[in-house]
């Protein structure tokens, strides 16, 4: 416990954190502060795309290991699972489209959380593995096809069945979303590559990583502030979920990594990956897919609570469980 404060206080202190909470304080008090909007999409691009070449790069060094196969089909497991289990919680406090799209949200991933928790990592120069940022990208696209299941079954309870060709539209938007299309491909270019790719791409994947990291969570420290006030009037045991049903899949994620003897640190992004909520892929899609449902919800709880709590508190949580209870 006292190895997990102190990593926490060291959390706080971090520039990356510490821009990200200047962006809560300076949104709380409205001031015009802004990224421009054009400018956040490319410093999303640019990460999502320096992670993937960094776990290629990695992956390129290490190979398919058995570990590697376990590691994503850990991750495939808790893609359906956790969307599942959220539907079935949620849906005694939601109607079926709220609680089909919180489950979504929440069953998908937050990249921005986990490139932090690589850079907490890499900070501290705790090992993991490359393949992790795979991962992540397969971890994105279930959860959109079991809240469009879970929906069109409720529609067909209610005698508005959607049709298979738009169900079948949005399940191919959400395989072919230009974010995770991009990861996987950064991913096989530094597959590729390897350790040629990765000298030639160091000043790009290396030394600016962590300014960008920052200047984007600024941004997000920023929206994190105005999405708080879109759960004004919210149920408390709703917002309660916003921070236990992490807690909850990062607890699942632990004990599927100590089940199948996974390494701390690939234990720990996983766990980070179960416990963290996708703010943009995911409602971009569930907006379209589920237009019954109310997007206040499932956006607000997702950035404005869940996102920040993973972000302060939960990364150095997460990382002192998985090295507590799991092999170095």
């Amino acid at each position: 416990m006292r190895w997990q404060s102190a990593a926490t206080m060291q959390n706080f202190l971090d520039p990356t954190i510490l821009f990200f909470v200047f962006g809560i304080v300076a949104g709380a008090l409205k001031s015009n502060l802004e990224i421009p909007q054009p400018i956040a999409r490319f410093l999303s691009l640019y990460l999502l795309m320096a992670l993937g070449l960094k776990g290629g790069f990695a992956l390129a060094k290490s190979g398919l290991t058995l570990e590697v196969g376990l590691s994503l089909a850990c991750a495939i497991v808790l893609a359906i699972g956790i969307p599942l289990l959220g539907y079935a919680l949620l849906r005694r406090m939601l109607s079926g489209y709220d609680a089909a799209a919180l489950a979504a949200t929440y069953g998908s991933v937050s990249a921005v959380t986990f490139i932090t928790a690589v850079q907490y990592l890499d900070t501290r120069g705790l090992p993991f593995g490359g393949h992790m940022a795979a991962a992540m990208a397969l971890m994105e696209s279930p959860a959109i096809v079991m809240a469009v299941l879970l929906a069109t079954r409720v529609r067909q309870h209610d005698a508005h069945a959607a049709s298979p060709q738009q169900a079948g539209g949005v399940l191919r938007e959400s395989l072919t979303e230009g974010a995770q299309m991009l990861l996987l491909g950064s991913v096989a270019v530094g597959l590729l590559s390897g350790e040629a790719g990765k000298a030639a791409m160091q000043p790009f994947t290396g030394d600016l990583f962590k300014g960008m990291l920052a200047f984007f969570l600024l941004d997000m420290g920023l929206l994190t502030a105005r999405n708080l006030r879109e759960l004004r009037g919210k149920s408390p045991w709703l917002l309660m979920y916003a921070v236990a049903g992490p807690l909850l899949h990062a607890g699942i994620a632990l004990g599927l990594s100590a089940l199948l003897s996974l390494s701390a640190g690939d234990g720990a992004l996983l766990m980070v990956l179960a416990a963290s909520a996708s703010y943009i892929a995911v409602p971009a899609v569930v907006r379209h897919a589920i237009p019954e449902a109310n997007p206040s919800l499932y956006f607000g709880m997702s950035l404005g609570l869940t996102f920040p709590f993973n972000i302060l508190l939960g990364i150095p949580l997460y990382m002192g469980l998985a090295h507590q209870w799991l092999r170095a």
